[in-house]
């Protein structure tokens, strides 16, 4: 189905012809004379389409023999041209692409100009239409542009080469009931005009030979302009510009890379903030703007069917999938922030805060020192206030919101798989498969591979890397990655040294400084140390993270990826893998090491055998998991978005501080857009690594955090119109491209997903103190009108002082203690069994270990009994697929039916009664069916 009207969904297919084809659909057309080309001089030429071949998927457009240069550069008045003018001189044909270049004079100024003339005059032969505007004409005086047009008969050539979809019926099927709620979201909703900016069609493959078939009312507007200039991107892929060393290089991508021309881009189709004043220029690009991308539409919804109309139906489901997701974080941020509200208002209800804070019981708990030598003696009571802020955290809501984000995570998964089913119907993208342009050779593979062999498949020459040549680059590539990897795991470790080494520090500093008394409540040693620390962590992910981007992509070039899926998916899986690590690692140290591995007093273990390892607060560690989560997430989101808006802003004002004071009919629609960022392959890989590296944050670590989902939804509501801003204002329109699904990241979130059940049930279990509380609570407490009361004095063990070794000794014992107190579970010093862990530590280690069991189990179960009851493709929409296969097939078969009448009507000696029978019979076969 296609809701776009004119423009129809396509699939690529590969150009390659058996050797007893001698059809040719490739190249050398004669394209029709326009009005204006007398004035213009002769923009093509014709050239005999006799003998040409269609290349391979390893070739590009064959060349000829005959070589046509390029028209001579014409100087023309721009004052008597609109600036916003997407035509060519005439005002008829539009500008489908735009190449630019400047004429440096070095040393292979010659060879490039040799590239420039063969390349130009290749895509002429081609069929296409090119107009030269000099260099004298542009703003800066250097930079000269080369405007292609796609004449009419090359769209229709390769509409049907590339199996493109247009529109051949209205379609008839009734939409789908109305909803009772939309009169309330109505504030929410965007003007019809814009969210279905066309009818909806049923469409068919184009074929040439079935042009009336087709609703073609205008062979101008009939193809949309984001499909021109895909068709167009797909000739400039594959046109030869000549033969080097003995191969024949082709593709504008080699000649963007060795510098031959600057940029290659289709054309916005107006400035984005007020209208064209050319009538037949759509304007979307300023709807767009308008409707979508400034920050005061925040709480409307997008219209995705423009999106994917004027960037293509890629771009278009990643904005689908990002407005999915932050639809469903909205339920999640109102769970979370109701189980942050009950720990708010239980705050005061909760006894170990109040023993805690009790003079009479905290008051009186010496604990033994922090730090070795340096650090004193300290009473409980003075963590009073992280005590209660940690309540805030580590409650019974904890527990529910993690069980609740399990099955959160799958609720979102599979409702995406529904929402991508209707979408994929909705854009023609049900017979879709993978691109051609995905699928075919990178022009870099078949550069660096000197080695061929025979295509099982087509039986035709190709470049291979040999298995050996594999291997090698293989073992660089996962070196290389595992020593970043490990670099990572490095600076983690210098973190943890630098918590260990500034530790006493900040415990001496607190405790001789008057002036920091009245916040030593709340500022402990523990919670400073881990702010800093958190702080230092996330400046050193953001440099790792700078320069293992570069690495990534020199490692993956350096394999010389077959496919362009083969380069995206490797590239993907080392970012992400180094992402992961670097993002998450200090937050898995937090959660599940800190503090595991202390020993006691006396016998505290240490790291490289000169640190000692780090206690957790006597209120638990899930404090510090809270702030070492928020500072690297929410510094995350303030960077990410500074990069993504501010930097291309900025770069963007730079280079048009000189244009800005020229008169605007001398700044042209192609040297505006020249101006502009590129919007690169690999500009949604970005985009997807960031959204997906925050599903992590929310989904692995969430049962520390419940607010983690809401700052996350507000983070999104910013972020899809800060992409939408930058896409539409700061970047050069993107060639439209094809996607049914957000491909691999698909996987890696069902990943995370499983992933995230795991990591939750170990922070309630190890992170956490509530099963060490419910044990107290049922096996423990000894009162039964207050059964928690207790269980601080039950959850510290008790030191002999005179039992420190000289290493770890306090300086001073001013007090005269005896005794001192530290959290865990062993036998007092007078007990046989000194300093052993005691019954009640095994008691609470099995209750752990069985809590993550059934937890996983039944979080599990419901994941899996939830995604067996949700269908992955919604009902109504398998209907209206099977109802439109239905119909689309009738209309082809009576047109049939109609054309053989015809011939027979006419004495058509071929048309013979037994195929007029046999199509009949067809046509009963797909009714019955």
């Amino acid at each position: 189905m296609n809701r776009l009207g004119k423009k129809g969904d396509e699939t690529l297919i590969e150009m390659a012809l058996s050797a007893d084809d001698d059809t040719a659909v490739l190249t050398k057309f004669t394209p029709s004379q326009s009005e204006g080309e007398d004035c213009n001089g002769p923009l093509s030429e014709t050239v005999s389409s006799a003998g040409s071949e269609v290349p391979s998927s390893s070739e590009g457009l064959n060349s000829t023999e005959t070589t046509l240069l390029i028209p001579e550069h014409q100087v023309i008045d721009k004052r008597h041209q609109s600036k916003d003018s997407i035509f060519f001189r005439d005002g008829v044909r539009r500008i489908d692409f735009v190449l630019s270049y400047v004429d440096d004079l070095n040393k292979e100024w010659e060879k490039k100009l040799e590239r420039r003339k063969e390349f130009e005059s290749n895509l002429q032969k081609a069929g296409l239409e090119l107009e030269t505007e000099d260099k004298k004409e542009s703003e800066d005086g250097k930079i000269y542009f080369v405007k292609i047009h796609a004449p009419w008969e090359v769209l229709i050539t390769y509409a049907e080469v590339l199996n493109i979809k247009v529109p051949i019926k209205e379609n008839d099927i009734p939409s789908t009931v109305e909803n009772p709620l939309d009169c309330m979201l109505a504030p929410l909703r965007l003007p019809e005009s814009v969210m279905h900016p066309e009818p909806d069609y049923f469409t068919a493959p184009f074929s040439k030979d079935k042009q009336e078939l087709y609703l073609i009312n205008d062979e101008n507007t009939f193809f949309s302009p984001s499909m021109r200039n895909r068709i167009v991107n797909y000739i400039l892929t594959r046109c030869p510009y000549g033969t080097e060393e003995g191969k024949k290089k082709f593709g504008i991508k080699r000649l963007l890379n060795n510098g031959t021309y600057s940029a290659a881009y289709p054309l916005h189709d107006c400035q984005y903030w007020k209208k064209a004043n050319d009538p037949n220029c759509d304007n979307e690009r300023y709807t767009l703007y308008m409707e979508w991308a400034r920050f005061l539409r925040f709480y409307k919804e997008q219209p995705l069917d423009l999106i994917r109309k004027y960037y293509g139906e890629k771009i278009g489901i990643y904005f689908a999938w990002l407005g999915f997701y932050t639809e469903m974080l909205f339920l999640a941020a109102v769970v979370g922030l109701i189980c942050f509200l009950y720990g708010l208002f239980t705050m005061d209800d909760s006894m170990s805060s109040k023993e805690i804070c009790d003079p009479a019981i905290g008051g009186e708990i010496i604990m033994c020192p922090l730090c070795d030598r340096e650090c004193e003696y300290w009473r409980l009571n003075t963590t009073c206030q992280s005590s209660e802020y940690s309540h805030l955290f580590d409650n019974v809501a904890t527990l529910f919101f993690a069980i609740f984000m399990g099955i959160w995570v799958t609720l979102f998964l599979e409702f995406w798989k529904r929402r991508q089913a209707r979408l994929k119907y909705e854009w023609d993208l049900v017979d879709f498969e993978e691109e051609q342009q995905q699928l075919q050779l990178r022009p870099e593979y078949e550069a660096k591979c000197t080695q061929k062999r025979r295509n099982p498949v087509t039986q035709e020459m190709e470049p291979y890397l040999p298995v050996t040549s594999q291997a090698v680059r293989f073992c660089i590539s996962g070196a290389t990655v595992l020593f970043w990897v490990s670099l990572i795991i490095a600076s983690m470790i210098a973190v943890i040294v630098y918590r260990l080494a500034v530790y006493a520090a900040f415990a001496s500093l607190m405790e001789n400084t008057q002036s920091l008394e009245p916040i030593s409540g709340l500022l402990t040693p523990q919670l400073a140390t881990s702010v800093t620390a958190s702080c230092l962590n996330f400046v050193i992910i953001m440099i790792l993270n700078f320069f293992y981007e570069r690495i990534a992509i020199w490692i993956t070039d350096m394999e010389i990826p077959r496919t362009h899926m083969e380069y995206e998916n490797r590239l993907t899986m080392k970012m992400f893998l180094f992402q992961f690590v670097n993002y998450y690692s200090s937050c898995f140290y937090v959660a599940f090491f800190k503090g595991k591995f202390v020993g006691y007093p006396g016998a505290y273990t240490y790291m490289f055998n000169r640190w000692r390892n780090e206690e957790c607060d006597p209120a638990g560690c899930l404090i510090e998991l809270t702030t070492q989560l928020t500072i690297v997430m929410a510094g995350k989101q303030i960077w990410g978005n500074i990069q993504e808006a501010i930097v291309p802003w900025i770069c963007n004002w730079w280079g048009r501080r000189k244009a800005r004071n020229n008169p605007e009919n001398l700044y042209s629609r192609w040297e505006q857009d020249h101006d502009l960022q590129t919007f690169g392959a690999l500009g949604l890989f970005y985009e997807y690594l960031e959204m997906v590296i925050q599903f992590g944050f929310i989904t692995l670590f969430v049962a520390s955090f419940p607010l983690a989902p809401l700052l996350a939804l507000m983070n999104n509501i910013l972020e899809i119109r800060v992409d939408s801003w930058k896409l539409t204002t700061q970047f050069r329109r993107p060639v439209a491209a094809k996607a049914h699904s957000i491909g691999v990241w698909q996987e890696i979130l069902n990943g995370m997903a499983i992933l995230s059940v795991v990591t939750n049930a170990f922070i309630v279990a190890f992170t956490s103190d509530m099963i060490p509380r419910l044990v107290y609570y049922y096996a423990y407490s000894e009162s039964e009108d207050s059964p928690m009361s207790g269980y601080i004095n039950n959850s510290l063990s008790v030191f002999l002082i005179s039992d420190f070794v000289d290493r770890n000794r306090p300086k001073g014992n001013p007090e005269g203690l005896v005794i001192c107190r530290y959290r865990d579970y062993r036998y007092p010093p007078d007990h046989e069994k000194k300093y052993l862990h005691t019954m009640q530590f095994w008691h609470i280690l099995a209750a752990k270990l069985a809590f993550i069991i059934i937890m996983e189990h039944v979080v599990f179960i419901v994941k899996f009994f939830v995604a067996w009851m949700i269908p992955d493709v919604p009902a109504d929409v398998k209907a209206k697929i099977k109802r439109e296969k239905y119909l689309t097939q009738k209309i082809l078969h009576e047109y049939e039916l109609e054309k053989l009448k015809e011939r027979l009507c006419q004495g058509d000696k071929r048309a013979t009664e037994k195929e007029f029978i046999a199509t009949e019979g067809r046509m009963e076969l797909s009714r019955a069916m």
